[in-house]
């Protein structure tokens, strides 16, 4: 609902009216002139407005992702951050990286495009540093990568791109595949400069170091699967996976993991100085019984009682009974 005049107000504006201070024909006319949008044919929109907000999702669930493996992985506090997620043509992509920088050529299977995961050297440099035992301090002066930096960046990179797998997965089943590293943005020209390209921008922090990731997505290479990258698509795959899809895929994930499981002979305990005593022949009792039960762990878990034998000429053990419950055994 629009506003309500006043009566003053009313009257005001009759009186502009029979002044001449406000011209009729020339509201009505500004009023039914028609909005006229501008259209630049040298940077067509091929990236919706839709896409790009589907595109910030995906890469804000991976951004959590690379923030713990980074954090694991370097065992230091590792921040990765979206930026912006914008269309651009490739040109202005290019112009805009320092040189020398991390240019990962990235073939993004089952599609027949690639991509560029850009690394801006302070966060290269960084990461390095941090691998090889260092506080994750950056480089004072930018200068060329030597081969050795090259492998060790190859192989976190790798590592990183398969972090991509999970996001994407509502889209397509992606399997990125590391084709090569170019370190000079002349060498990683994939398409022509006026064509278009979502480029994902990541802010990560490496201790006192901060610098950027770019993701360059080309529309040529995500243009079989474009009609997905809408939100209704996104939401409606999410319904889909509540459902029961996730849960069997999860289900059939954890039967498949490798879990140790190990039979406890007994435990023993003694001084620091007879362990520096102890030599050939010596003997060290156990708690256990010789007829009593082992304990067997799952992981490190106490999970059931048994007693060892032999089967098929190996040592074994024979379950006895299951503890349902970790406190029942420590009780």
């Amino acid at each position: 609902m629009g506003d309500i005049l006043s009566q003053n107000e009313i009257d005001d504006l009759l009186k502009a009216l029979n002044t001449g201070e406000i011209d009729v024909a020339e509201y009505q006319n500004a009023k039914s002139e028609k909005k006229v949008k501008n259209h630049d044919f040298m940077r067509p929109s091929k990236f919706a407005k839709d896409h790009i907000k589907t595109l910030n999702i995906i890469h804000d669930n991976y951004a959590r992702l690379l923030t713990n493996f980074l954090t694991g992985y370097l065992r230091t506090l590792i921040n990765v951050d979206v930026i912006t997620v914008e269309a651009l043509p490739y040109k202005d992509f290019s112009k805009s990286v320092p040189n020398p920088a991390i240019f990962g050529i990235v073939d993004l299977i089952p599609l027949n495009g690639s991509i560029i995961y850009e690394i801006a050297p302070q966060v290269a440099f960084a990461l390095v540093d941090r691998i090889l035992g260092g506080t994750g301090i950056s480089v004072e002066k930018v200068r060329e990568f030597t081969e050795i930096e090259l492998a060790i960046i190859e192989r976190v990179m790798v590592q990183m791109l398969n972090l991509l797998k999970d996001p994407w997965a509502n889209v397509v089943q992606l399997k990125p595949r590391l084709e090569r590293i170019e370190t000079n943005a002349q060498f990683a020209q994939l398409i022509s400069e006026n064509e278009m390209v979502a480029l994902v921008t990541l802010s990560a922090h490496i201790g006192d170091t901060e610098g950027m990731m770019n993701i360059c997505i080309p529309h040529i290479a995500v243009e079989p699967i474009v009609s997905k990258l809408s939100t209704k698509f996104w939401y409606s795959m999410e319904e889909k996976e509540k459902n029961g899809e996730s849960k069997q895929l999860i289900q059939s994930r954890i039967e498949k993991t490798a879990i140790p499981v190990k039979a406890i002979l007994g435990r023993n305990t003694i001084t620091v100085g007879e362990f520096l005593d102890l030599g050939i022949g010596d003997v060290l009792p156990l708690n256990t019984n010789i007829n009593g039960d082992l304990e067997i762990m799952v992981g490190n878990l106490p999970k059931f009682t048994g007693t060892p034998g032999v089967k098929k000429n190996k040592v074994a053990v024979k379950i006895n009974d299951v503890i349902s419950r970790e406190e029942d055994f420590y009780e």
